[in-house]
């Protein structure tokens, strides 16, 4: 009997481990993104997609305000951008973000934090009645 419990223990201890799942969509710095390059939902839930490719990533090491990042659709760059100061891994604090020549003051976290061309960048945005997200790699460095 002892050697049945003991089986059955090894088992469900085993499933549980190799069952376990920590990447649930709302976990910070999950593995692979939701979506890659820009979500925005309004007030009226209405929702906008911007791929990736699309996107331009600069990351300013040294600029009038310290490191920053700038994100701005390269076909649209006055109609839908990003700039925040908040650029390592779990800070907050505060950015403004363009969407279709909208300007809202948002609250910015940083989710993933890379530093040069190619590294990922993510970021989690509320306030003023939307919420956003970005997923970017970095493609200019200054």
């Amino acid at each position: 009997m002892k050697s049945i419990f003991k089986t059955i223990l090894l088992l469900a201890i085993t499933l549980t481990i190799s069952n376990c799942d920590n990447d649930d969509g709302s976990a910070d710095n999950q593995d692979d993104c939701n979506y890659a390059g820009f979500t925005f939902y309004d007030s009226q839930n209405t929702q906008t997609l911007i791929p990736e490719a699309d996107l331009v990533t600069d990351f300013y090491q040294t600029s009038s305000n310290g490191p920053e990042i700038e994100i701005y659709k390269a076909s649209d760059p006055g109609d839908f951008w990003f700039v925040t100061e908040v650029v390592t891994n779990n800070a907050t604090g505060s950015g403004q973000l363009s969407v279709g020549g909208t300007i809202y003051s948002v609250n910015v976290k940083c989710q993933r934090a890379g530093t040069a061309v190619g590294e990922e960048m993510r970021y989690d945005i509320t306030g003023g009645g939307v919420e956003a997200e970005y997923c970017v790699i970095i493609d200019v460095f200054h």
